[in-house]
């Protein structure tokens, strides 16, 4: 298993895996599909913009994927990130989701960031508990404050020093 950059070639292996996680799951409250060119286009800007897209790959899939950008706009919170991560199903458990968040905990770390966030539904027990493992605390819970499948949904706040 590798961890490198996303490219625009990797945005259809991308969209699949998070279209699982859309179509089928609680662990985002996005309800629309992505589809591969919004995910190009995702993966162009953040590294545009200065941030990281990165995926983990075998010989044959990608396993996984990462990215950040920042908390919230302005300038107040310019050092202030939030990640989004997910591994596929056959490859949870392996640490490649603990290797995609050091990677982007490292080079967010290294162009200045302060804090990470991570916005994780709080019915993804699993997400959660990886996030814990990771050394994030939970500092808020929004009640329904999503809402996905005709259901309210919380949104637990973790936060990282880095």
């Amino acid at each position: 298993m590798t961890i490198r950059r996303a490219m625009p070639t990797d945005a259809a292996a991308i969209s699949a895996l998070w279209n699982l996680h859309i179509t089928t799951r609680l662990t985002t409250f996005n309800s629309a599909p992505k589809t591969d060119p919004q995910v190009a286009a995702q993966i162009a800007q953040l590294q545009k913009d200065g941030f990281g897209f990165w995926v983990a790959v075998n010989e044959t899939a990608v396993l996984g994927f990462a990215y950040y950008g920042q908390f919230r706009g302005g300038i107040g919170y310019a050092h202030t990130m939030e990640h989004t991560i997910y591994v596929a199903d056959g490859a949870a458990g392996r640490g490649y989701g603990q290797q995609l968040l050091n990677t982007v905990e490292t080079d967010a770390r290294n162009k200045g960031a302060h804090v990470m966030m991570a916005g994780v539904s709080a019915e993804n027990g699993p997400g959660i508990a990886f996030h814990a493992r990771c050394g994030y605390i939970e500092v808020a819970r929004l009640p329904d404050v999503g809402r996905k499948f005709d259901r309210w949904l919380d949104l637990v706040l973790m936060q990282k020093f880095l």
